[in-house]
């Protein structure tokens, strides 16, 4: 219930917190490498005092993003944390595009390089499309309610659903897995150039494949877990029958909750295996083109759920513009 949803969200916020001292740490032991490597006199002898001051400055910047994104969820429309994500992958597209030009096409222009930028924006209106289909798609369950005499009138015998959504997580568990399996590299950078550090980082960098695979398999489990912690099949069951209502050919109680379980399952795995497909195949394919070339294509690999996120607010956002039109003016936001 609400009082659940408060705790977890107080629970995410701490870890939040937490997580942010610890990939703090890991830039300072970054600077302090390169102003060796460089011989800059910055932080070339540190102290206590040093560490505290820029990993507790990480900190609260990520604390102040948070504020701030519960604030603009309260205060205004969608969900904060996701529209500052969303604002700072869009101001990435131009220098993106940019790269992308000047990589095919900065020699002069020729048909291999043509080929390849046409190409790249036949599969980007592609991905949309598909990001698009399955963020709106719905598993429909259907209900129908006893029709039941009080008084001189007749309530129920009226028929409904109960929608679920494929990808009912969206892009949280893209970002849980990613924040999960990123810790290894991150406490890497405590070792510097030592024996063990490069072997976490040549074993469980971003384009070898045991993090892939690691990677897709936390998908699928955070995918699991989100719906578990948002939709109570008990709780649907219940309200159910206290208000008349069933499943057309189930019995009320214990067989619809195995009814909805069933179902809930089956999507789960569905929406699963479609953020695999958007994440983990511009992963594998940059994976690939390291092996073979000798460097990745950052943004190739982390594209999908940049793309994801970007389309997920963007439907969001509008549907509540439209909620807010319906309900000032009695009328949508596009009409």
């Amino acid at each position: 219930g609400l009082e659940g949803r408060k705790k977890i969200n107080k629970i995410t916020r701490y870890l939040g917190i937490a997580l942010a001292f610890i990939q703090g740490a890991g830039l300072y032991v970054t600077l302090y490498n390169m102003s060796v490597t460089n011989g800059l006199d910055a932080i070339k002898n540190p102290s206590v005092l040093t560490f505290f001051v820029i990993v507790l400055t990480f900190t609260a910047g990520t604390a102040f993003i948070i504020w701030l994104g519960e604030l603009i969820t309260e205060k205004g429309l969608g969900n904060g944390v996701s529209l500052i994500i969303f604002a700072g992958i869009v101001s990435r597209i131009p220098s993106a595009a940019y790269g992308i030009y000047n990589q095919f096409l900065g020699a002069g222009v020729n048909a291999k390089g043509l080929i390849f930028v046409v190409a790249i924006i036949v599969v980007a209106i592609a991905a949309i499309t598909f990001v698009v289909f399955f963020s709106e798609a719905e598993r429909r369950i259907p209900v129908q309610y006893a029709k039941r005499v009080v008084g001189r009138k007749m309530y129920g015998g009226q028929s409904t659903n109960i929608p679920i959504k494929v990808a009912a997580g969206g892009v949280m568990p893209i970002i849980f897995a990613s924040s999960i399996v990123s810790i290894p590299s991150t406490i890497a950078g405590f070792g510097g150039t030592r024996a063990w550090a490069t072997w976490i980082n040549d074993f469980l960098g971003y384009t070898s494949f045991p993090y892939i695979a690691i990677y897709l398999i936390l998908i699928v489990a955070f995918a699991y877990f989100y719906i578990m912690i948002s939709f109570n099949p008990v709780e649907v069951a219940n309200n159910l029958q206290q208000n008349g209502g069933a499943v057309p050919g189930i019995r009320p109680g214990r067989p619809t909750v195995a009814y909805i379980t069933k179902i809930l399952n089956r999507i789960t795995l569905l929406g699963a295996l479609f953020l695999i497909v958007l994440s983990g195949v511009p992963m594998i394919v940059n994976a690939v083109w390291y092996s073979i070339d000798g460097y990745g294509l950052s943004e190739l690999a982390f594209s999908g759920s940049s793309l994801l996120i970007v389309v997920g607010v963007a439907l969001e956002t509008f549907r509540e513009l439209e909620a807010q039109m319906t309900l000032r003016n009695y009328k949508g936001f596009l009409d």
